[in-house]
C-alpha cells in the first residue's frame, strides 16, 4: 500500500472520507468499489458505507475483495477508481492517477528485482501525494 507507512487498518476511519469516498481495508479501496464489485459487499447503498469497514478485520475476505475488483475493472480502471473514485473510474488516464500507477508499479519492480525482498525488511516508497 502506498498511503500507509506499516501496511495496516491502523488509519483514520474511512480514512476521514464518508459515503462512497471512504477508503477501507488494508488496501484502502473505496467503498464505491467495495459495494459495487465485492460479493459480500455488493449491492449496498452509499448511505451504508459505515459496513465498508468489514474487511478490515479479516485479510483473506479483503484480498477477495481486491481481486474481485481488480478483475471486474481490470487493472487500469481499478487504479483510476482507487486513485480517484468514481471519477477516477470514468477517466482513468489523468496525469495524477498515472502517476500513482507508476508509483506502484516502481515499488513492484523494485520489490521483485530480488527474491530476498519478498522477505527481508527492505521498504520501498515513493512520495505520492494523498488525495
Amino acid at each position: 500500500m502506498l498511503e500507509t507507512d506499516r501496511m495496516s487498518t491502523n488509519y483514520a476511519y474511512g480514512d476521514n472520507k464518508r459515503d462512497d469516498a471512504a477508503n477501507f481495508d488494508i488496501f484502502k479501496q473505496n467503498w464505491y468499489m467495495l459495494r459495487n464489485k465485492c460479493d459480500r459487499l455488493r449491492g449496498q447503498s452509499t448511505w451504508q458505507w459505515n459496513n465498508g469497514s468489514a474487511p478490515n478485520s479479516d485479510l483473506s475476505a479483503d484480498i477477495s475483495c481486491l481481486h474481485q475488483s481488480q478483475k471486474a475493472y481490470g487493472m487500469n480502471t481499478w487504479f483510476g477508481g482507487h486513485r480517484n473514485g468514481q471519477t477516477g473510474i470514468g477517466n482513468p488516464n489523468t496525469r495524477d492517477i498515472n502517476t500513482y500507477k507508476t508509483a506502484v508499479y516502481w515499488i513492484q519492480r523494485q520489490i521483485n528485482s530480488n527474491p530476498a525482498n519478498l522477505s527481508n525488511d527492505i521498504r520501498f516508497w515513493v512520495d505520492v501525494r494523498p488525495i
